[in-house]
């Protein structure tokens, strides 16, 4: 198996690609790292015209099995609607893997044709524990590993898997994938929980939403200048309930070297 390594939105450095790449090589795949994912243009791994040109170049590439995006950032979603409009016929078996950043990129190529997988990158070898990140996405892109997926995934609706404020940037643009009837599994980082709060209610009360919700980690939570008041599953549990929107619990998803992979759409289990 070969797996193409772009960066959508920020640049990985040559350590991180080598840590990848024997992963990689340890669970029995090639990684092609394209030269793009070096590059480096103020915040991005390139202008959007690199990005989208590295992205369509793996696409289009027939030994490629597997496109995994280097890492998050910011920067997908300012190549995801050319891209997609962009996929050549070839690229219709591929499947491609990221998170966080990636999502707005995942939704695109999904809704393009594509398999595509929430999952942990390349740039998880930096954090602690990140190897076994990495093993747990090559298990499931090499053998179909069951074992790294998200352990409570529904068998009853399609499942989807977004970072919170990813996923509210979408909202009204033509990037939003179609949430009705699905499961959906957000996570979040960094955010204030006012921030996530405003986030819930713009998504809860859209005029179609997801049947049912089950909430990942929100980690780095940043401290208000007052409490608020409130835990982060209780805000997400008061927001469903107003909704109808059935909540199922905690996800194994999240900023962190725990993440599960979550494949997009309808889960077959017999892959």
């Amino acid at each position: 198996m070969r797996i193409g390594v772009v960066a959508p939105s920020c640049r990985i450095d040559e350590a991180t690609a080598e840590k990848a790449r024997a992963r990689a090589a340890a669970a029995g795949a090639e990684l092609v790292v394209h030269p793009q994912v070096f590059a480096s243009e103020g915040h991005f791994a390139g202008s959007d015209a690199v990005r989208a040109g590295a992205l369509l170049e793996m696409l289009a590439d027939e030994s490629i099995d597997w496109i995994w995006c280097a890492r998050g950032g910011y920067g997908s979603n300012r190549i995801a609607v050319d891209v997609a409009t962009k996929v050549p016929a070839r690229a219709l078996g591929k499947k491609v893997m990221g998170y966080s950043d990636a999502g707005f990129l995942l939704s695109a190529l999904h809704k393009a044709g594509l398999e595509v997988a929430h999952g942990p990158m390349p740039a998880d070898a930096g954090r602690e524990g990140g190897e076994a990140a990495l093993d747990r996405a090559l298990a499931w892109m090499v053998r179909g590993d069951e074992a790294a997926l998200e352990p409570d995934l529904a068998t009853n609706r399609p499942s989807y898997a977004f970072n919170l404020e990813v996923l509210v940037s979408m909202l009204g643009t033509p990037l939003m994938p179609d949430l009705n009837g699905a499961e959906l599994l957000v996570e979040e980082v960094a955010e204030y929980q006012y921030a996530s709060d405003r986030a819930l209610f713009a998504l809860t009360q859209q005029p179609v939403r997801p049947a049912s919700l089950r909430m990942g980690r929100f980690s780095a939570v940043p401290e208000n200048d007052r409490p608020f008041g409130e835990e982060a599953e209780v805000m997400v549990r008061r927001w469903c309930e107003e909704a109808g929107i059935d909540y199922r619990g905690c996800a194994d998803i999240g900023h962190d070297a725990a993440n599960r992979v979550v494949p997009f759409g309808a889960f077959n289990h017999q892959r």
